[in-house]
């Protein structure tokens, strides 16, 4: 589980704690760890285990049953317990299956540590960022107006079917953002002032309503990518909008069919990384069926990238726990991706933009502001209405 903190930390363009190997000279603790090993391992640094994970006694050395110690063989309990945890014992329990067989598991501290830490910090940060950016943005810009005001006649944006599937993804991510926050910052926020037992309860709602409504998060994504994929494909005229930013800093309108490139962008990422917490919302949901990291480390492995990338030759089998664990980071990383990306998405569909908020409101929108916005998607609506009406 080393890797752990390096393959995160990196995701989050944070580098990691600078690994050394450590020499260290144990003769004067008769080959036990030393005050050095202690400090290296808590300043993170890279150590060599062996002279621990090797020295799990010797029954050849052990005392008579008549001395002191002899009933254990030669091997101390430090020694039996230091052998479990380093996977050299020969042990089953009653429940069987791989799970059943962890007794310790060494892992959870990296994950426990970069779940309080970096994932926190760096998560939250992005959030608080995302906010100040986009007032700074609106106090710069202001709202987007339509040049000119509203022409008073509307044009059908998006039909019952489009807007059901837009808010049922958009109250399903909502819901599953807002618990996601409670569960991961409810201790340090919550509870110190609303008290233990709220926080429990909160908590307790949250993975109930976190666990169901995934559901419907998912079955949305895949009805909003059947509807509007064939909307979303890039094409020639997205370097126009490209090369004029949007019109987002000027009063330009650049030329754009029912999905603008900026639009694009936020379907893209929508369904590509909510495709991805999805998977590793699966994998928690059902960690002993659908193991993810495993495969993808092995996958990682032989095509190179995981030296590519400097992390040497990834683990490639995992306890459950470590995929549970591995899968919990993941998803919150990707989580607050999103979540900073559709927080732009609300902002230019409410407050930023004059009108923008009709098109999932009504279905209905302002014709000069369809016009202005996505004049070619208006102009084929309108020759559409056109050759539709009737010759006199």
């Amino acid at each position: 589980m080393r890797v752990l903190h390096c393959l995160l930390m990196v995701l989050l363009l944070c580098g990691p704690v600078a690994a050394q190997n450590m020499d260290v000279e144990r003769s004067s603790t008769g080959g036990a760890q030393t005050l050095e090993d202690i400090m290296a391992r808590q300043a993170g640094q890279k150590i060599d285990d062996s002279f621990r994970s090797g020295a799990l006694g010797d029954p050849s050395q052990a005392k008579d049953i008549s001395d002191q110690l002899g009933t254990l063989g030669g091997v101390s309990q430090s020694e039996l317990w230091r052998a479990i945890r380093y996977n050299a014992s020969d042990n089953s329990a009653s429940g069987n299956g791989a799970v059943g067989n962890v007794m310790i598991q060494s892992g959870g501290m990296p994950w426990y540590e970069f779940r309080e830490g970096p994932l926190r910090q760096y998560g939250g940060g992005l959030l608080l960022v995302t906010l100040m950016l986009l007032g700074v943005f609106y106090i710069a810009r202001g709202r987007i107006r339509i040049d000119g005001g509203p022409a008073g006649s509307t044009i059908t944006r998006f039909k019952a079917v489009e807007r059901f599937g837009h808010w049922v993804l958009a109250g399903s991510f909502i819901l599953l953002g807002v618990t996601g926050l409670l569960t991961l910052f409810g201790r340090t926020i919550l509870a110190p002032y609303f008290g233990k037992e709220l926080n429990s309860t909160l908590l307790i709602a949250s993975k109930w309503i976190h666990n169901n409504v995934s559901w419907a998060f998912m079955l949305a994504l895949i009805m909003v990518f059947v509807m509007w994929v064939v909307h979303n494909i890039p094409n020639r005229t997205d370097w126009v909008w490209i090369k004029q930013g949007g019109g987002i800093f000027t009063k330009s309108h650049p030329p754009a069919k029912k999905f603008n490139f900026g639009q694009k962008i936020i379907f893209w990422g929508v369904i590509v990384l909510g495709a991805s917490v999805s998977a590793s919302g699966l994998s928690l949901l059902f960690p002993f069926e659908m193991p993810m990291f495993a495969k993808t480390f092995a996958i990682m492995n032989n095509i190179g990238l995981s030296e590519a990338l400097g992390f040497g030759t990834l683990a490639t089998e995992m306890s459950p726990q470590e995929e549970m664990q591995f899968a919990q980071a993941w998803h919150a990383i990707v989580a607050f991706v999103m979540m900073a990306m559709i927080m732009a998405h609300i902002y230019i569909g409410t407050l930023g933009m004059e009108g923008a908020y009709d098109a999932m409101g009504s279905g209905e929108v302002d014709e000069e502001w369809a016009r202005q916005h996505h004049s070619l998607w208006y102009e084929e609506v309108k020759a559409k209405q056109t050759n539709s009406q009737p010759a006199e």
